[in-house]
């Protein structure tokens, strides 16, 4: 399978929103995500196989020299394919080019996989957010990467 990082636009919106509800208990919503993708202070990426069917995505928020991972999904029939290495190696070749000095992110400390995944890319443990996540409640671990 051949992946494909482009920058998400208005028109991968429809198979966005699907891909949020179908991973996130408590999903953005169509104006949340189109505000991602139009602002100019975040980077929004999207991951498409060779036919342009939307694999994942991915994008953070920066200020100053600052990023946060605001989200990073991956379609639940095309995880533990690479997709969101791909994302996450994108991500951070653009934190870079933006001078940032790191990327932040919370992810449930019961998502191994994830931790795992971020580890690999360099992330390590700088904190804890009690009860930070809803459906089901369960705590936040903060990872950072830095440049």
């Amino acid at each position: 399978m051949s992946i494909t990082i482009v920058k998400a636009s208005r028109e991968h919106l429809p198979a966005l929103l699907t891909l949020e509800n179908a991973c996130f208990t408590l999903p953005w919503s169509r104006k949340m995500l189109e505000g991602q993708i139009l602002s100019e202070s975040s980077v929004f990426l999207a991951a498409e196989d060779e036919k342009g069917l939307l694999l994942g995505y991915g994008g953070f928020l920066w200020v100053l020299d600052e990023g946060y991972v605001a989200n990073i999904a991956t379609s639940p029939d095309f995880r533990r394919r690479g997709v969101a290495d791909a994302l996450l190696t994108a991500l951070k070749e653009r934190a870079v080019e933006l001078s940032l000095s790191f990327l932040t992110l919370e992810v449930r400390k019961g998502n191994k996989a994830a931790i795992f995944l971020y580890e690999k890319h360099g992330f390590v443990p700088v904190g804890l957010r009690k009860n930070y996540y809803e459906k089901p409640r369960e705590d936040a671990l903060l990872m950072t990467v830095f440049f």
